[in-house]
Protein backbone atom coordinates (compact mmCIF):
# COMPACT_ATOMS: atom_id res chain seq x y z
CA UNK A 1 0.00 0.00 0.00
CA UNK A 2 1.56 3.86 -1.17
CA UNK A 3 1.33 5.54 1.34
CA UNK A 4 0.14 9.57 1.00
CA UNK A 5 1.67 12.51 1.74
CA UNK A 6 -0.38 14.46 4.81
CA UNK A 7 -1.20 17.82 2.95
CA UNK A 8 -1.22 20.84 4.73
CA UNK A 9 -4.60 22.51 3.77
CA UNK A 10 -5.55 18.94 4.90
CA UNK A 11 -4.46 19.62 8.78
CA UNK A 12 -5.53 22.87 8.23
CA UNK A 13 -9.18 22.22 8.06
CA UNK A 14 -8.61 18.73 10.68
CA UNK A 15 -7.07 21.48 13.51
CA UNK A 16 -9.80 24.12 12.60
CA UNK A 17 -12.82 21.42 12.99
CA UNK A 18 -11.37 20.71 16.02
CA UNK A 19 -11.20 24.02 17.35
CA UNK A 20 -14.98 24.90 16.23
CA UNK A 21 -15.99 22.09 17.22
CA UNK A 22 -18.17 21.81 13.89
CA UNK A 23 -17.42 21.73 10.40
CA UNK A 24 -19.58 24.95 9.77
CA UNK A 25 -17.40 26.61 12.48
CA UNK A 26 -14.22 25.58 10.64
CA UNK A 27 -15.54 27.29 7.66
CA UNK A 28 -14.51 30.85 8.35
CA UNK A 29 -11.17 30.31 9.46
CA UNK A 30 -10.51 28.10 6.85
CA UNK A 31 -12.30 30.42 4.02
CA UNK A 32 -13.67 27.31 2.44
CA UNK A 33 -17.17 25.92 2.07
CA UNK A 34 -19.01 22.96 4.55
CA UNK A 35 -18.87 20.81 1.86
CA UNK A 36 -14.55 21.34 0.90
CA UNK A 37 -14.34 20.98 4.23
CA UNK A 38 -16.04 18.01 4.65
CA UNK A 39 -13.86 16.57 1.54
CA UNK A 40 -10.48 17.61 3.02
CA UNK A 41 -11.41 15.67 6.20
CA UNK A 42 -12.30 12.70 3.75
CA UNK A 43 -8.96 13.27 2.11
CA UNK A 44 -7.06 13.01 5.35
CA UNK A 45 -8.68 10.04 7.01
CA UNK A 46 -7.93 7.94 3.38
CA UNK A 47 -4.43 9.36 3.56
CA UNK A 48 -3.79 8.01 7.32
CA UNK A 49 -6.22 4.91 6.89
CA UNK A 50 -8.49 5.59 10.14
CA UNK A 51 -11.36 7.89 11.08
CA UNK A 52 -10.65 10.58 13.07
CA UNK A 53 -13.94 12.32 13.54
CA UNK A 54 -17.06 11.15 15.03
CA UNK A 55 -20.31 12.99 14.90
CA UNK A 56 -21.42 13.29 18.28
CA UNK A 57 -25.10 15.10 19.64
CA UNK A 58 -23.96 18.12 19.79
CA UNK A 59 -20.17 18.56 18.08
CA UNK A 60 -17.46 16.53 15.89
CA UNK A 61 -15.54 14.27 18.65
CA UNK A 62 -12.06 13.22 17.86
CA UNK A 63 -11.79 9.53 18.14
CA UNK A 64 -8.48 7.67 19.31
CA UNK A 65 -6.27 8.01 16.37
CA UNK A 66 -7.76 11.60 15.46
CA UNK A 67 -6.57 12.54 19.19
CA UNK A 68 -3.30 10.98 18.20
CA UNK A 69 -2.77 12.88 14.79
CA UNK A 70 -3.65 16.36 16.36
CA UNK A 71 -0.85 16.79 18.62
CA UNK A 72 1.31 16.08 15.26
CA UNK A 73 -1.37 18.59 13.31
CA UNK A 74 -0.43 21.21 15.38
CA UNK A 75 3.40 20.90 15.44
CA UNK A 76 3.33 20.39 11.44
CA UNK A 77 1.39 23.99 11.62
CA UNK A 78 3.06 25.29 13.66
CA UNK A 79 6.59 24.80 12.14
CA UNK A 80 4.94 25.80 8.76
CA UNK A 81 3.50 28.45 10.37
CA UNK A 82 7.65 29.55 11.52
CA UNK A 83 8.80 28.83 7.97
CA UNK A 84 6.55 31.49 6.35
CA UNK A 85 7.11 33.98 8.89
CA UNK A 86 11.14 33.65 8.46
CA UNK A 87 10.35 34.70 4.81
CA UNK A 88 7.18 36.68 4.47
CA UNK A 89 6.07 37.11 8.42
CA UNK A 90 6.43 40.73 10.52
CA UNK A 91 9.22 40.07 13.40
CA UNK A 92 7.11 41.18 16.43
CA UNK A 93 8.92 42.93 19.22
CA UNK A 94 8.22 44.21 22.60
CA UNK A 95 6.58 42.99 25.68
CA UNK A 96 3.98 41.78 27.04
CA UNK A 97 2.71 41.90 30.54
CA UNK A 98 0.56 38.65 31.09
CA UNK A 99 -1.56 37.96 34.65
CA UNK A 100 -2.96 34.75 35.36
CA UNK A 101 -4.00 32.37 38.53
CA UNK A 102 -1.85 30.33 40.05
CA UNK A 103 -4.29 27.26 39.08
CA UNK A 104 -4.68 27.86 35.46
CA UNK A 105 -0.74 28.64 34.77
CA UNK A 106 0.20 25.36 34.60
CA UNK A 107 -2.96 23.79 32.87
CA UNK A 108 -3.95 26.19 30.32
CA UNK A 109 -1.31 28.56 29.72
CA UNK A 110 1.73 26.54 29.33
CA UNK A 111 0.77 24.65 25.78
CA UNK A 112 -0.28 28.53 24.85
CA UNK A 113 3.30 29.84 26.01
CA UNK A 114 4.93 27.11 24.15
CA UNK A 115 3.28 27.91 20.84
CA UNK A 116 3.86 31.58 20.88
CA UNK A 117 7.35 31.66 22.03
CA UNK A 118 9.38 29.69 18.87
CA UNK A 119 7.49 32.17 16.86
CA UNK A 120 7.65 35.22 18.46
CA UNK A 121 11.31 35.19 20.28
CA UNK A 122 11.36 39.04 20.27
CA UNK A 123 8.83 39.55 22.44
CA UNK A 124 9.10 39.13 25.76
CA UNK A 125 6.71 38.51 28.18
CA UNK A 126 6.40 39.31 31.84
CA UNK A 127 4.08 36.74 34.08
CA UNK A 128 2.21 38.03 37.23
CA UNK A 129 1.05 35.01 39.33
CA UNK A 130 -2.08 36.12 40.94
CA UNK A 131 -5.69 35.59 42.09
CA UNK A 132 -7.96 36.69 39.44
CA UNK A 133 -9.73 39.72 41.82
CA UNK A 134 -5.97 41.30 42.04
CA UNK A 135 -5.39 40.49 38.12
CA UNK A 136 -8.52 42.53 37.00
CA UNK A 137 -7.69 45.77 38.50
CA UNK A 138 -4.50 45.60 37.32
CA UNK A 139 -5.52 45.30 33.34
CA UNK A 140 -7.93 47.80 33.87
CA UNK A 141 -5.76 50.19 34.61
CA UNK A 142 -2.84 49.38 32.42
CA UNK A 143 -0.73 47.41 34.97
CA UNK A 144 -0.94 44.24 32.63
CA UNK A 145 -1.84 43.77 29.19
CA UNK A 146 -3.52 40.44 29.40
CA UNK A 147 -4.89 38.32 31.79
CA UNK A 148 -6.29 35.01 31.87
CA UNK A 149 -8.89 35.40 34.44
CA UNK A 150 -12.25 33.99 36.06
CA UNK A 151 -14.22 36.91 35.14
CA UNK A 152 -16.69 38.66 37.75
CA UNK A 153 -19.44 39.53 35.54
CA UNK A 154 -20.60 38.27 31.71
CA UNK A 155 -18.71 41.39 29.76
CA UNK A 156 -15.26 40.60 31.44
CA UNK A 157 -13.38 39.39 28.41
CA UNK A 158 -13.95 37.49 26.32
CA UNK A 159 -15.31 33.82 27.00
CA UNK A 160 -13.20 30.93 27.05
CA UNK A 161 -15.09 28.07 28.78
CA UNK A 162 -16.23 26.94 32.46
CA UNK A 163 -14.04 25.47 34.91
CA UNK A 164 -15.62 23.46 37.55
CA UNK A 165 -15.00 24.00 41.00
CA UNK A 166 -14.95 21.12 43.52
CA UNK A 167 -14.52 20.40 46.85
CA UNK A 168 -11.08 19.09 47.73
CA UNK A 169 -10.04 17.16 51.11
CA UNK A 170 -7.48 14.73 52.22
CA UNK A 171 -8.07 10.83 52.47
CA UNK A 172 -6.24 11.27 55.76
CA UNK A 173 -8.97 12.91 57.13
CA UNK A 174 -12.36 13.03 57.14
CA UNK A 175 -13.08 16.86 58.03
CA UNK A 176 -16.17 16.76 56.01
CA UNK A 177 -18.01 14.37 58.59
CA UNK A 178 -17.21 17.57 60.90
CA UNK A 179 -20.21 19.83 62.73
CA UNK A 180 -19.30 23.23 61.55
CA UNK A 181 -17.24 21.96 58.44
CA UNK A 182 -14.06 23.32 58.73
CA UNK A 183 -13.60 25.35 55.75
CA UNK A 184 -10.32 27.21 54.23
CA UNK A 185 -10.83 30.03 51.52
CA UNK A 186 -9.90 32.19 49.13
CA UNK A 187 -9.65 36.76 49.86
CA UNK A 188 -13.01 38.05 50.08
CA UNK A 189 -13.40 39.46 46.88
CA UNK A 190 -12.79 35.24 45.28
CA UNK A 191 -15.66 33.75 43.38
CA UNK A 192 -14.24 30.69 44.86
CA UNK A 193 -14.88 31.39 48.07
CA UNK A 194 -18.37 33.07 47.39
CA UNK A 195 -19.64 29.94 45.27
CA UNK A 196 -18.60 27.68 48.27
CA UNK A 197 -20.09 29.50 50.88
CA UNK A 198 -23.68 30.08 48.81
CA UNK A 199 -23.15 25.84 48.06
CA UNK A 200 -23.00 25.67 52.00
CA UNK A 201 -26.16 27.99 52.51
CA UNK A 202 -28.08 26.23 50.10
CA UNK A 203 -27.49 23.06 52.14
CA UNK A 204 -27.96 24.33 55.14
CA UNK A 205 -24.57 23.18 55.99
CA UNK A 206 -23.01 24.83 59.23
CA UNK A 207 -19.26 25.89 58.55
CA UNK A 208 -16.58 27.72 60.06
CA UNK A 209 -13.48 29.24 58.36
CA UNK A 210 -10.50 28.25 59.75
CA UNK A 211 -8.19 29.29 57.16
CA UNK A 212 -7.59 32.18 54.76
CA UNK A 213 -4.92 32.08 52.15
CA UNK A 214 -5.00 34.31 48.57
CA UNK A 215 -2.72 31.50 46.97
CA UNK A 216 -3.10 27.80 45.96
CA UNK A 217 -0.10 26.79 48.23
CA UNK A 218 -1.50 27.82 50.97
CA UNK A 219 -4.78 25.83 50.36
CA UNK A 220 -2.92 22.93 49.64
CA UNK A 221 -1.33 23.54 52.74
CA UNK A 222 -4.71 23.78 54.78
CA UNK A 223 -5.80 20.51 53.15
CA UNK A 224 -2.98 17.89 53.24
CA UNK A 225 -2.44 19.18 56.87
CA UNK A 226 -6.17 18.24 57.52
CA UNK A 227 -6.84 21.58 59.20
CA UNK A 228 -9.52 22.31 56.81
CA UNK A 229 -11.40 21.46 53.57
CA UNK A 230 -11.20 24.03 50.53
CA UNK A 231 -13.25 24.34 46.82
CA UNK A 232 -10.74 24.71 44.19
CA UNK A 233 -10.80 24.33 40.47
CA UNK A 234 -10.63 20.93 39.07
CA UNK A 235 -7.76 21.51 36.45
CA UNK A 236 -5.75 21.97 39.45
CA UNK A 237 -5.81 19.16 41.98
CA UNK A 238 -3.27 16.61 41.92
CA UNK A 239 -3.44 13.18 42.83
CA UNK A 240 -2.89 12.80 46.80
CA UNK A 241 -5.89 15.03 47.37
CA UNK A 242 -9.67 13.56 47.12
CA UNK A 243 -12.57 15.47 45.79
CA UNK A 244 -15.67 15.47 47.81
CA UNK A 245 -19.03 15.33 46.46
CA UNK A 246 -22.73 14.41 47.67
CA UNK A 247 -21.68 10.97 49.50
CA UNK A 248 -19.78 12.95 51.59
CA UNK A 249 -22.94 15.37 52.45
CA UNK A 250 -21.17 17.80 50.06
CA UNK A 251 -23.57 19.12 47.40
CA UNK A 252 -22.48 21.01 43.89
CA UNK A 253 -20.57 23.97 43.43
CA UNK A 254 -21.47 26.75 40.42
CA UNK A 255 -18.73 26.75 38.31
CA UNK A 256 -16.39 29.84 37.19
CA UNK A 257 -16.17 31.49 33.73
CA UNK A 258 -12.53 31.89 32.31
CA UNK A 259 -12.13 34.49 29.89
CA UNK A 260 -9.04 36.36 28.64
CA UNK A 261 -9.47 40.07 29.19
CA UNK A 262 -6.95 42.86 27.65
CA UNK A 263 -6.58 46.46 28.59
CA UNK A 264 -7.32 49.25 26.46
CA UNK A 265 -3.56 50.66 26.76
CA UNK A 266 -2.71 47.55 24.65
CA UNK A 267 -4.88 47.80 21.87
CA UNK A 268 -2.16 49.27 19.37
CA UNK A 269 0.23 45.97 20.17
CA UNK A 270 0.39 43.38 17.68
CA UNK A 271 1.99 41.23 20.07
CA UNK A 272 -0.39 41.55 22.52
CA UNK A 273 -3.37 40.63 19.30
CA UNK A 274 -1.37 37.75 18.40
CA UNK A 275 -1.04 36.04 21.67
CA UNK A 276 -4.76 36.73 22.40
CA UNK A 277 -5.51 35.08 19.49
CA UNK A 278 -3.58 32.26 20.50
CA UNK A 279 -4.86 31.69 23.61
CA UNK A 280 -8.44 32.37 22.26
CA UNK A 281 -7.99 29.89 19.85
CA UNK A 282 -6.09 27.20 21.75
CA UNK A 283 -8.91 27.30 24.70
CA UNK A 284 -12.01 28.19 23.44
CA UNK A 285 -14.99 25.85 22.88
CA UNK A 286 -14.44 22.30 21.98
CA UNK A 287 -10.56 21.99 22.65
CA UNK A 288 -10.68 21.40 26.57
CA UNK A 289 -12.89 18.32 25.42
CA UNK A 290 -10.29 16.42 24.09
CA UNK A 291 -7.37 17.44 26.07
Amino acid sequence: MVQRDLQIDWLKCFVSVVDAGSLSGATEEVHRSQSAVSMQIKKLEAAVGRQLLIRGPRHLELTADGQKLLGYARRLLDLHGEAKAAFHGEELTGRIRLGVPDDYAARYLTPVLKRFAPRHGGVEIELNCEQSSVLIPRVENGELDLALVSRDHARRGTFLFHEPLVWVGSPQFELWRRDPLPIAVYEAASLARRNAINSLALQGRRYKVVYNSSSLAGQFAAVESGLAIAVLTRCCIPEHLQILGREHGLGPVEPVEVAVYRSRASQNSKAVDRLRDLLIKTLKLSDRAYS
